[in-house]
């Protein structure tokens, strides 16, 4: 299990250098000027090449990408040698038009972000699966049919539709949240009520096509494992349906469940730019969707890229490791 493991930390550190350097090689193709668009509008061709030393552009991919990777854990000065804005490592860039470190504003960002993504997350795992295994079990009854509808709706309503929905109706109509409290962080050891009136909704949203999808997925896992031979041979030495659910279906069910939501997961530690939005959350979504249509903020550009790529790959890497856990085959492999 030990070099399994380590054999995948392995791939996952290679990958994650690949993937880092191939977005800074994306990003200069790119057929614009990041030091021509920040510039004001007397701008001139010095102050343009100006604007390149200080974002750094006036070096090779690979210098732009070792500069980065140093920096990350010896921390980076930016702008002029001597007069430049320092910042301690872990170093992502500094945003010359909102002076402040990448790292500050990813910090100052990425607490909605997780919240959000966790919140949903259990909320569509609990009510996914648990609807999914009721309507395996209770198959062509009235749970199943219930269920199925739920499914319908939930896959039917984008979430551009659903936020605004659960927004004008349910939380604006019902006076649940001041309209402007809307977006306000509170911390939820300290907090909990003012954190479940800023975030409870904007999951509910995020869980409700999740949770439809997952219904759905494990509903059909678990029919299919319930036929297989080892099912039928539980039951013939007289195990009961609940010890068979928990200790053998569910078990080879949710297997496959423990990817999708890994890299669901992942995706939504990137940022959820829709739902953000609708509930004026300033999480990463948000950030970058500023960053690139308003400012074209380069350095927050690359920096919530990558940081997108390595929560994937991290959780790809967990995945795996779990799958190990739940499946000895994997580990004899």
């Amino acid at each position: 299990m030990l070099k399994y493991v380590s054999r995948r930390i392995l791939y996952t550190t290679i990958l994650l250098l690949i993937v880092s350097l191939s977005i800074f090689y994306i990003f200069d193709l790119i057929p614009m000027d990041p030091a021509r668009l920040i510039c004001s509008k007397q701008c001139t061709p010095a102050l343009v090449e100006a604007n390149r030393h200080r974002l750094g552009l006036d070096v090779s991919v690979i210098e732009q990408w070792w500069r980065f990777i140093v920096g990350l854990f010896a921390g980076r000065t930016f702008g002029e040698d001597g007069i430049g804005q320092f910042c301690s490592a872990p170093a992502l860039g500094y945003s010359f038009p909102r002076h402040e470190c990448v790292t500050t504003i990813v910090a100052n960002a990425f607490p909605f972000t997780l919240s959000l993504a966790v919140g949903a997350f259990i909320m569509w795992i609990s009510v996914g699966v648990s609807l999914g295994v009721l309507s395996a079990r209770k198959k062509g009854k009235f749970a199943d049919r219930a269920a199925s509808v739920f499914v319908l709706v939930g896959t039917s309503l984008p979430t551009f539709i659903s936020g605004i929905l659960i927004l004008l109706f349910i939380v604006l109509k019902f006076n649940l949240v001041n309209p402007l409290e809307l977006g306000d962080w509170h911390n939820p050891f300290t907090e909990p009520i003012g954190w479940l009136n800023t975030f409870f909704f904007p999951c509910a949203t995020l869980a409700l096509a999740y949770a439809a999808t997952y219904t759905r997925f494990t509903r059909s896992n678990v029919i299919e494992t319930s036929s297989e031979d080892y099912i039928r041979t539980a039951r013939a030495k007289g195990l009961t349906e609940r010890v068979i659910l928990r200790k053998h279906t569910l078990r080879a069910a949710l297997a496959p469940i423990v990817t999708i939501a890994g890299l669901d997961f992942a995706g939504l530690l990137g940022g959820a730019v829709i739902t953000e939005g609708i509930f004026g959350l300033n999480g990463l979504g948000k950030l970058s969707i500023k960053a690139v249509t308003q400012t074209y903020d380069l350095p927050i550009i690359v920096a919530t890229t990558l940081i997108a790529s390595t929560l994937v790959l991290v959780a790809n890497l967990l995945v795996d490791i779990t799958y190990a856990f739940i499946d000895p085959r994997v580990r004899a492999e």
